[in-house]
């Protein structure tokens, strides 16, 4: 029997019980990564998964179960067992499930590519890696280097009891390199394009060229060697602008997190915490300043966050989160969004077919604004420009935080004049995104990969995206935190 007729007896089965609704997901993934340390393989891995996973609604509570076996008679007895457990779920539940409405669907959605990763012999990607690791181990001072490459395929087939049958193809790379430099005192680290472990997109080994890690790896290491000897970040109250990468990750804790709808219900609060952004302050909350727009972009080119449709068959599209600096909306479900009113903002997704799908970010950018970069650093008197992540903390409400970043560039009179070490900066989020006067235009802005967010109980990976260019923001307090 084949996967779709296999989903077709799970649905018939979860009806035939009573179920006032039910979904089947199957799904083949095959993954691969690389790591390479200090100018050898340190470690591949490729990895292929299949399963089913159906979720039903009886009595207004969810039932879920997983089944690796695609035969006839497990996927019944999967299909009982999501029953069973959505009765149990029932009698213990205050409130009955509610489904924002959704029109039936049918279609196939496969992400562009160009060249099949999977389709690249290994020792070609392994000496790519290697190419650009050479170049870093060519500069005197770095002690350890490391590259990485991660590429995944995921082939998702969607059915519901109100007739959707959706199929897609989505494939996800990234790689990165980075460089550590020591002396007797202490460590410094550079990466590229990226820290932890590099830029991913929805894409095909075509970026993974694209990102030309060779002839960025002498650079990185210098910047590292340099970090030693450089001086200490200036404590106080500063201007400061933030690179591409770590904007991204501001955006992610302090907007994302904040706007998932589950989590300011209180869904989350147990294992992730809840969040300051609650219900009555939508449409009527100052988040930042009226240059500040973001939006929740499933359908970004080349985001992480980009699909055709979420894990409930809802389209994939854009939706304002902040408008003009207000709260305008939220991550949203099925069972969420009439909460708010709302339908769902398409923001569904489980991560493989054994996990229900929760509320994840899909691709959360912040729009560009009018200036150039060039412009942008030229108008900074006094300030820093803090790039790429090595540490980060945020409350549970995501209100109060503090980054640190690998590098700081100084800034004096409009131009970037040295660089600073252990740079970093904390903030209240609102307070924060008040004090941005400036976003840098489009001509700098691109969407950023995070492979590995976390959320749920039992934990789930997601990986999603964030469009981001340069901004600056004013009064932020620096150099804290540093016991050095």
């Amino acid at each position: 029997m084949d996967e779709k007729k296999l989903a077709e007896l799970a649905l018939e089965v979860a009806l035939s019980e009573k179920a006032s609704y039910c979904d089947v997901r199957v799904i083949r993934t095959i993954s691969e990564s690389i790591d390479i340390k200090n100018g050898s393989v340190n470690g591949v891995r490729r990895d292929a998964d299949v399963g089913m996973g159906i979720r039903v609604l009886v009595d207004g509570a969810w039932g879920f179960a997983g089944n690796p076996d695609l035969k006839a008679s497990k996927v019944e007895i999967a299909a009982r067992r999501a029953i069973e457990i959505g009765k149990a779920s029932a009698s213990l539940a205050h409130t009955k499930v509610k489904l924002s409405p959704l029109e039936k669907v049918c279609d196939k959605w496969v992400s562009p590519r160009i060249i099949d990763p999977f389709s690249v012999p290994l020792d070609e990607k392994i000496n790519f890696l290697l190419d650009a690791e050479e170049e870093m181990r060519k500069v005197n001072g770095i002690k350890i280097t490391t590259g990485h490459m991660d590429l995944k395929r995921e082939e998702k087939m969607f059915l519901n009891s109100e007739g959707s049958f959706i199929e897609q193809d989505i494939l996800h790379t990234g790689s990165g390199i980075s460089a550590i430099a020591l002396n007797d005192r202490e460590m410094q680290v550079r990466s590229y394009p990226s820290s932890f472990r590099g830029q991913f997109n929805t894409a095909g080994y075509e970026m993974v060229k694209g990102l030309k890690l060779k002839e960025h790896g002498r650079q990185i290491a210098e910047e590292a060697v340099a970090l030693l000897t450089a001086k200490q970040c200036p404590s106080g109250l500063k201007t400061i602008i933030l690179g591409q990468s770590q904007l991204a990750l501001q955006v992610h804790e302090s907007c994302g997190h904040a706007v998932e709808l589950d989590r300011v219900l209180g869904m989350e609060a147990n294992y992730a915490g809840m969040s300051f952004l609650t219900t009555e302050k939508l449409d009527n909350f100052r988040y930042g300043s009226s240059i500040v727009n973001i939006v929740a972009d499933a359908t970004s080119p080349g985001g992480l966050g980009t699909f055709g449709y979420d894990d409930e068959g809802v389209p994939a599209g854009c939706n304002y989160l902040i408008k003009d600096g207000i709260l305008r909306g939220y991550l949203t479900s099925r069972e969420t969004a009439p909460v708010i009113n709302r339908e769902s903002s398409g923001s569904m997704r489980a991560d493989g077919w054994n996990n229900l799908p929760l509320i994840r970010m899909t691709n959360i950018n912040l729009l560009p604004g009018d200036m150039s970069f060039e412009d942008l650093l030229a108008d900074t008197e006094d300030g820093l420009l803090l790039c790429d992540n090595r540490s980060w903390s945020i409350d549970d409400k995501r209100l109060n935080f503090q980054f640190g970043t690998e590098i700081g560039w100084e800034i004096k009179g409009g131009k970037i004049v040295g660089i600073v070490k252990n740079p970093t900066y904390m903030g209240i989020t609102p307070e924060f995104w008040n004090s941005c006067d400036a976003i840098s235009d489009k001509n700098s802005w691109q969407v950023w990969g995070t492979p590995n967010c976390g959320k749920g109980q039992p934990g789930q990976v997601a990986r999603v995206g964030h469009g981001v260019s340069y901004a600056r923001f004013r009064n932020v307090k620096v150099g804290v935190g540093y016991a050095g």
